[in-house]
């Protein structure tokens, strides 16, 4: 396919992913009487409260870690204008992450003029972070599962999954000098001058956001009767995070699978599709209030984004996003 075509037809794919799994999750998996009862049998002023902290943490917490990211890696930006414009692409991801990432970055380049490669891949250092803390997580907890390894074959084949792809991400940052297609890019030239040890900081906060993310979990599954042991959670977050990873429109539809997928011990599936969608539903609104709290600063981004969509310009998307930043 060419180039041209895969850029136009990229945008679509949240849209079809999305679309497919809605489709099939509420079309076909979903009892609506049974979502419904179920919905109004939790303890939902609990869940809102927690789930509203839990935003508001992990917001401060994803603006400040990127902030102090573009500020070692990059050049020493203003904690509280990455703060506005992470707040202002909220309003954008409500609708697709995908595109409040894009929106995000383009802010971010106006801090650092003609350095793109070098904020994407900072601002994707957090992510890498997370997601080593989450590889970790999920390992330490094998030990601790009831059932053993024979029991618990999905997370050891995700464990294992996520250690190859460890070794092959240092190999090539390791070998990137004599690899001529990594070593002549811009992304290559960043990463040899990148160190690991100034990357310790970040892993320790992650840990902390990690195990709050466990606590956060146990707490809004337990409103909607869902009751999972902290081993269990604590070894397939990191997958249900995985899947997530999948492009989607504010995870509607992809949550839903996932946490059945997942967590299909531990309830019926009524309760789990019922909690997954409330969960994106009450993201979409906090989203959507984050946003509106930061108008000026998301006015302007999606006024950049579709100025650079209509010049045909390529809208900038990072390395990687982060389904447990909602």
């Amino acid at each position: 396919m060419a180039p041209a075509k895969r850029h136009r037809l990229r945008p679509l794919l949240p849209w079809v992913i999305s679309l497919a799994a809605l489709v099939y999750v509420f079309g076909f998996a979903t009892d609506w009487g049974a979502l419904y009862a179920k919905t109004r049998e939790a303890d939902l002023p609990v869940f809102l409260a927690v789930t509203a902290l839990d935003k508001g943490i992990f917001f401060i917490a994803w603006a400040l870690l990127q902030a102090e990211s573009i500020r070692r890696f990059v050049t020493p930006v203003p904690r509280r204008a990455v703060v506005a414009l992470r707040g202002g692409s909220e309003l954008v991801r409500a609708v697709n992450h995908g595109f409040g990432d894009a929106a995000f970055i383009l802010g971010l380049t106006q801090l650092a003029p003609g350095r793109l490669a070098a904020v994407i891949a900072a601002t994707s250092i957090p992510f890498l972070c997370h997601m080593f803390v989450l590889l970790l997580q999920a390992t330490l907890a094998l030990v601790f599962l009831e059932g053993g390894y024979q029991a618990n074959r999905d997370v050891v084949v995700a464990t294992g999954v996520g250690w190859l792809a460890v070794v092959i991400a240092v190999v090539l940052v390791r070998a990137g000098s004599v690899l001529r297609w990594v070593a002549r890019s811009s992304l290559g030239e960043w990463l040899a001058g990148l160190k690991l040890r100034p990357l310790a900081p970040f892993l320790g906060w992650f840990m902390l956001l990690a195990a709050a993310d466990v606590v956060v979990q146990k707490v809004t599954a337990a409103t909607f009767g869902i009751h999972i042991p902290w081993w269990a959670l604590v070894a397939r977050v990191p997958i249900l995070y995985a899947a997530l990873s999948v492009p989607s429109l504010g995870n509607f539809g992809t949550r839903e699978l996932a946490w059945v997928t997942c967590f299909a011990d531990f309830a019926d599936r009524d309760t789990l599709i019922a909690y997954a969608f409330a969960t994106n539903a009450t993201f979409l609104v906090l989203n959507v209030l984050i946003g509106v709290a930061f108008l000026p600063r998301a006015i302007e981004l999606v006024t950049e984004l579709r100025r650079a969509r209509l010049a045909g310009t390529a809208v900038p998307a990072p390395l990687l996003s982060d389904p447990s930043d909602p």
